[in-house]
């Protein structure tokens, strides 16, 4: 992505946000602005000494965010899940562990917390 929209971008989104998320798409409809992201396919840290492999994405999850330009806008995320070769277990990324470290701000660490109920 060009570093001039990417800076664009980043100041519409939650700070942070495409630190771990992709950006997909945006569609406009007479309800709004929708912005989709997926999760980037990173293992998160904490699980950084397991084989792990991408298992595709849980169920997308969509959160209001604020208005830009007099349209609602609606966040369309996804998140992805792993799945330890070993044990068969499923593995998402805990946000309480990411809002913990010093990359994003506490804004965003709420607002994950918040959205994905860890």
């Amino acid at each position: 992505m060009d570093q001039t929209y990417r800076q664009l971008i980043e100041f519409m989104l939650p700070k942070g946000l495409l630190e771990y998320f992709d950006l997909i798409k945006t569609t406009q409809s007479p309800n709004g602005l929708h912005i989709y992201l997926e999760e980037i396919n990173q293992i998160p840290i904490e699980y950084s000494d397991r084989k792990l492999h991408s298992k595709g994405f849980l169920p997308e999850v969509r959160v209001q965010d604020f208005p830009i330009r007099e349209n609602k806008v609606t966040l369309v995320i996804k998140r992805r899940r792993w799945e330890d070769v070993n044990t068969g277990d499923i593995i998402t990324r805990d946000w309480n562990v990411v809002s913990d470290g010093a990359r994003i701000t506490k804004e965003f660490g709420l607002f994950l917390k918040e959205t994905f109920g860890q």
